[in-house]
């Protein structure tokens, strides 16, 4: 292929996929080196930097994906808004996902641990929102499961890996503006609101509502111990692509 024949296919790539583009899919799909499928992305990077430009293209979780730009983000939020409800989560459900975001992989007993409280409904709800995934079994007795965040946590966030995550206190911030400030806070439900954790029979209720919204959601790698099959994550539709990830990068 021409040059001008591999911008127009990487341009073609990227917009097309669900998830952020790899290096490595890249120069597969194109039949080129990865040198040269890198130059290639560096030269489209550069062309939608121009003012002209509404939508640029950014590393995000280990790939390529476009993103609508800072400058336009209150005309999207706007257009999303009218399109679907935004995503809400209730602060013991931030509070969680910070935990699960700075201490991961981290167990059940362990978020118990920190947040005083038993956390089995705040984690189905982040399993069925997407927001985090599990990460295997710790090897101690009873082996329970060990969560992490998910790709689509990087996205909504604007991260491209783990490492640019801020302080503790930024990022509460961080997940406000992500969430449509205050109103991406929503009133405690009911199963946000445990009792104090402190036996080992309210971890094992705590594992048991685990392995429920692990069936549920799909969202794992090791249903194989739960007697399912693994499944990938929802993929977004196309017509929201761009603009749904812009929202995202509120931040």
């Amino acid at each position: 292929m021409t040059p001008q024949e591999i911008q127009a296919a990487l341009e073609a790539i990227i917009y097309a996929a669900d998830e952020p583009a790899t290096l490595d899919q890249i120069a597969n799909a194109l039949g080129v080196e990865k040198t040269e499928a890198r130059g290639a992305l560096d030269l489209l990077v550069a062309a939608y930097q121009t003012d002209d430009r509404g939508i640029e293209v950014r590393k995000v979780a280990g790939g390529w994906k476009f993103y609508t730009k800072a400058q336009h983000h209150d005309v999207v939020r706007k257009f999303i808004k009218s399109l679907q409800p935004p995503l809400r989560l209730t602060m013991p459900a931030l509070e969680t996902l910070a935990v699960i975001a700075y201490k991961q992989p981290v167990t059940v007993p362990e978020i118990n641990e920190i947040r005083g409280v038993n956390v089995g409904g705040v984690i189905k709800t982040l399993l069925e929102k997407r927001l985090i995934t599990t990460a295997g079994r710790k090897e101690v007795i009873g082996r329970p499961i060990l969560y992490r965040t998910s790709k689509q946590f990087m996205m909504r966030f604007g991260l491209s890996d783990l490492d640019e995550l801020p302080s503790l206190k930024e990022f509460e911030q961080l997940a406000q503006a992500a969430l449509d400030s205050d109103a991406g806070i929503a009133p405690a439900e009911p199963g946000d609101l445990a009792a104090p954790s402190s036996a080992e029979p309210a971890a094992a209720q705590a594992e048991t509502a685990e392995a429920a919204a692990i069936r549920e959601s799909g969202e794992t790698n090791d249903l194989g111990e739960l007697g399912e099959d693994a499944s990938g994550e929802a993929e977004a539709s196309p017509e929201h692509r761009a603009a749904a990830a812009g929202s995202s990068e509120q931040s």
